[in-house]
């Protein structure tokens, strides 16, 4: 049984690496033409098909829309119901299907050609009524389906993955769409938060913890467990950062054993500290954290000490 799960398996992938392969044939002058004309277009994109061509059109949709692409998904068999009312007349319309002879397609077609828009076939059969009737044709050439009926979409289905990647990366890659810009459509992901989730964003979330540098031991030790950072900051009466007191000093206090009753914090702190400034990227402290291998970092404005910002505001985020 194992044998034939390893055997079953692999024979897969090599279908479908082979078709794969086969598609780069199809990268033409006709796939250079599309995407000039999806690239030259003030309309959208507008995917069709049925069965799962439906469904990897769906797929196409949001990769197109999440690299600068306007797009949108249009069911083959409710477009006559209704839905051939989101079509514009700039849209640029792209069918998906295998064979380009079922009857869905075949009612659509004539009513996306009456609309005068721009149609373009993405099917493994040139020949076929979808291939001859289309403006353009992406062609996604299989020889055979990767299961031993040659009957579900599978060698297919994966070529069409495969064009509409390179549709939308080829158009990503003439408007010069960069990191940032991916970001502006993913503010909710990781990649999007590093690119402007800012310091000033999360230290106002916490408390300010700070003393003079004549504080106490016992005040400073208070000021550091009352707002929950590990550290506090030393300032001087106009708030300029002198230095931090963290746990480590604290337990390098202790263990050198002294009577530490007259300490002040100037006497444990460490002068000079690191900090960052609050108009700086999130990522920015993430980095500083792990060069100092330190869990929090002191948060400055203008020269004045604002707040801090610890590992866990960090995590929270999704930064780490």
């Amino acid at each position: 049984m194992e044998d034939l799960i390893v055997k079953s398996a692999l024979q897969t992938i090599d279908i479908e690496s082979s078709t794969i392969d086969a598609l780069k044939g199809s990268i033409n002058n006709e796939f250079v033409s599309v995407v000039q004309k999806i690239y030259a277009s003030n309309g959208r994109v507008i995917l069709t098909g049925i069965g799962k061509s439906a469904i990897i059109a769906q797929k196409i949709v949001a990769t197109f829309n999440s690299t600068g692409t306007p797009a949108l998904f249009m069911h083959a068999a409710d477009a006559i119901h209704g839905d051939l009312g989101m079509i514009r007349p700039d849209d640029v319309v792209i069918c998906l299907s295998k064979s380009g002879d079922t009857p869905e397609i075949k009612v659509l077609v004539p009513f996306v050609k009456n609309f005068g828009n721009t149609l373009v076939a993405m099917v493994s059969n040139k020949e076929s009524y979808l291939g001859k009737q289309a403006d353009f044709v992406l062609h996604t050439p299989v020889s055979v389906e990767a299961d031993p009926n040659n009957l579900a979409p599978t060698a297919s289905t994966t070529a069409q993955v495969v064009m509409g990647d390179a549709l939308a990366i080829a158009l990503l890659s003439l408007k010069g769409f960069s990191k940032e810009d991916f970001a502006q459509f993913h503010p909710g992901g990781s990649l999007g938060k590093q690119l402007y989730l800012r310091v000033s964003d999360l230290y106002p979330l916490n408390e300010k913890p700070k003393v003079s540098p004549d504080a106490p031991l016992r005040a400073t030790i208070l000021e550091m467990t009352s707002k929950r950072l590990g550290a506090t900051a030393v300032v001087d009466e106009a708030d300029t950062l002198l230095g931090v007191v963290t746990d480590g000093d604290l337990r390098r206090m202790l263990e050198k054993g002294e009577d530490a009753s007259h300490y002040c914090a100037k006497d444990l702190m460490t002068a000079g500290p690191k900090y960052i400034e609050a108009n700086a990227l999130a990522v920015k402290a993430l980095e500083m954290m792990r060069k100092y291998s330190i869990t929090q970092i002191l948060v400055a404005e203008n020269g004045k000490y604002v707040g801090m910002v610890h590992l866990h505001d960090l995590i929270r985020e999704g930064l780490i």
